[in-house]
């Protein structure tokens, strides 16, 4: 007999329960919309994404890289200065690496102009320095003596060659889809805030209760309850 008032509580907290839930998954809170809003918007006023300023550090890594083994190479073959003097002021495409120096050159300089300054959003940039870079490292290996200088020969061709596909790899398969996911990411926040706000107030709790109980199942239980009685009085 008095497992009925539980099962009648247990059924009432389970319904507040699912209003609650109800609550909290149609609920608009213009406040958090807002908030991420400002933070996509600061991230544009930043000027340059984060997986973007990494590219352009790897770029610079690009120039350093090539250049560090270009002067290792002039200080092996006798000296920088005689050396330097003989590859660029008597240039020769046979023998000198001071034309792969100039290709990383013209690669930093193009890509720091396109996606940093520029902050294009296409690939035409890098599919351009990595096709020259390409064209010419193929020619190169292929026309010069390079091979028969020493290392060098096969290092910094091939250095260069790795750097320049790995600099389009990174462009086309992180950059541009990242940048592409935070873009529609804000247009739908944006979008949200954009209906919240044709709802004065957002959702209230108030649009979201109870119903009351029925009159005929508390009556019901009161004429239960009246029976009851001269039985546990007995």
């Amino acid at each position: 007999m008095n497992h009925l008032p539980e099962d009648m509580e247990n059924a009432l907290t389970g319904s507040q329960s699912s209003h609650a839930s109800l609550r909290n998954v149609h609920s608009i809170n213009p406040t958090q919309l807002m908030a991420r809003i400002e933070s996509y918007e600061g991230r544009e006023k930043k000027g340059i994404s984060d997986v973007r300023r990494t590219f352009c550090l790897f770029v610079t890594f690009d120039l350093l890289f090539v250049t560090l083994l270009w002067i290792i190479e002039l200080n092996v073959n006798g000296g920088i200065e005689n050396t330097l003097e003989k590859e660029v002021m008597q240039y020769d495409y046979y023998s000198s690496y001071f034309d792969i120096f100039l290709l990383a050159v013209f690669r930093f300089k193009v890509l720091i102009l396109a996606y940093a300054v520029c902050r294009l959003r296409h690939w035409w940039a890098i599919a351009l320095t990595t096709a020259v870079t390409s064209a010419f490292l193929l020619a190169k290996v292929i026309l010069s003596k390079l091979f028969s200088q020493g290392a060098f020969g096969y290092v910094l061709p091939i250095i260069s060659f790795i750097l320049a596909w790995i600099e389009t790899w990174f462009l086309d398969f992180k950059v541009l889809p990242q940048e592409a996911e935070e873009e529609n990411r804000l247009l739908i926040v944006q979008d949200a805030s954009e209906r919240a706000a044709l709802i004065p107030g957002g959702l209230s709790d108030g649009q979201f209760y109870s119903p009351p109980e029925s009159e005929a199942g508390s009556e019901e239980t009161e004429e239960k309850q009246d029976s009851e009685k001269p039985l546990l009085e007995l």
